[in-house]
């Protein structure tokens, strides 16, 4: 796999040790445990997977040769090019500005921009819409256009599908960039509909079945179908397709459950009429993030932590896996962690960031289940090893611990 230019303060002399002698001990990646980093006095179990995906390393690279070649233009990012706090702070710092926040409201009118201006599109992509008012302006979006191939690959997946009949269903998060970036395009070539979980699909799949009267399904669903929708011809012949920050599991479940339904409607016989086989479109690390984290629930600790972003929809879903089996902390970095009774956490539930007592628990040994984000750098991870391994006075040395690995 490629290898890319990022600035060396993202890379952790910890976690690439850590990595890199998991590269050579499994190259073709078959095994989800965990390293292991065992010291005197606590160990962390680290997924096996966590931390910069392709898709990020990508465009952070990108990003910065932006900079790098243009030092007398301005430079924009259409909004968060990723959901990272200290990736986005660094950007903001060395001269980027950005003219949306996550939700598409405006910080810098567009009226203010001039052609020869520098706009970097993020890794989530952005609507078509917004592409031609940049076009318009004459701003140069593809020269340093960031955003994911395996976000681009599900927009092909839908346009292809669209092409075929399909009406395309989206499993994400509405308000998404990632989300609304792939409706837009989807709803240029066909029907569009995006759902947000299972209980959605389920309440789609009674409408399909005819259990639920058909006039129901625009105010369930409202502001999340393309114009004309029409649930009696347009939920016959369809394709699911995600939001790659998505529990890849979940997206599995909402397809293999639709299918369910169209078997029971149409036929086991006719099924291929009805349902596009859309398994292609999920993203690989998204999916050995999501696998590792669960390879974590086979093992016993007396906590775990995620680090990430707060609005980063692939590390909330990493904390929904283990919050339900271990008391677990999200956290954006190591500043978080004021002692060893208090951490400052982010509920994922209620959208805000709580005072959490009785962190580190009164135990001789301490076993941690450690991840991140596909956004986090690994450094944030280095830092909180290192905050941890200060509080609790440990006396094992890391590169002795490393030396074990």
């Amino acid at each position: 796999m490629k290898k890319f230019d990022v600035p060396s303060f993202y890379r952790s002399p910890i976690i690439s040790r850590v990595k890199a002698k998991r590269k050579i001990q499994d190259p073709r990646k078959q095994d989800f445990s965990p390293s292991v980093l065992h010291f005197n006095k606590i160990t962390f179990h680290l997924a096996r997977h966590f931390g910069f995906c392709y898709g990020v390393e990508n465009a952070i690279e990108i990003a910065y040769r932006a900079i790098k070649e243009n030092p007398e233009k301005r430079i924009y990012l259409l909004s968060q090019m990723i959901h990272n706090p200290a990736v986005n702070d660094d950007l903001t710092k060395i001269g980027i500005a950005f003219l949306q926040d996550t939700d598409g409201k405006q910080l810098i009118s567009f009226e203010s921009l001039k052609a020869e201006d520098i706009v970097i599109i993020p890794a989530f992509g952005t609507t078509l819409d917004i592409e031609d008012r940049l076009k318009i302006i004459g701003c140069d979006i593809q020269a340093y256009n960031t955003t994911c191939p395996f976000v681009e690959k599900v927009w092909n997946r839908s346009g292809k599908l669209g092409s075929q009949g399909h009406t395309i269903i989206i499993h994400g998060k509405a308000e998404h960039e990632e989300t609304r970036a792939t409706f837009s395009r989807s709803a240029a070539i066909s029907p569009s509909l995006v759902i947000k979980d299972m209980e959605e699909a389920v309440y789609l799949g009674k409408i399909i079945s005819g259990d639920i009267d058909q006039a129901n399904f625009y105010p369930y669903f409202e502001g999340k179908y393309t114009a004309n929708f029409n649930p009696e011809l347009d939920l016959v012949r369809i394709g699911v397709v995600n939001q790659t920050t998505m529990l890849a599991t979940e997206t599995e479940s909402i397809t293999a459950y639709l299918r369910s339904v169209l078997i029971e409607k149409f036929g086991a016989e006719n099924i291929k009429n009805h349902m596009a086989d859309t398994r292609d479109t999920l993203c690989y690390a998204t999916n050995d993030n999501q696998t590792s984290t669960l390879s974590l629930m086979d093992n016993e600790y007396d906590l775990a932590i995620v680090i990430g972003g707060y609005n980063s929809s692939n590390t909330t879903h990493l904390v929904e896996i283990l919050e339900s089996k271990f008391p677990t902390y999200f956290i954006k970095d190591e500043s978080e962690i004021i002692s060893k009774n208090e951490i400052h956490s982010f509920n994922i539930h209620q959208k805000f960031v709580e005072q959490r007592p009785s962190f580190l628990p009164d135990l001789p040994h301490i076993n941690i289940a450690l991840t991140s984000g596909a956004s986090c750098p690994d450094s944030l991870m280095d830092e909180v090893i290192q905050r941890i391994l200060t509080l609790c006075e440990e006396d094992k040395s890391i590169e002795e611990v490393l030396l074990d690995l």
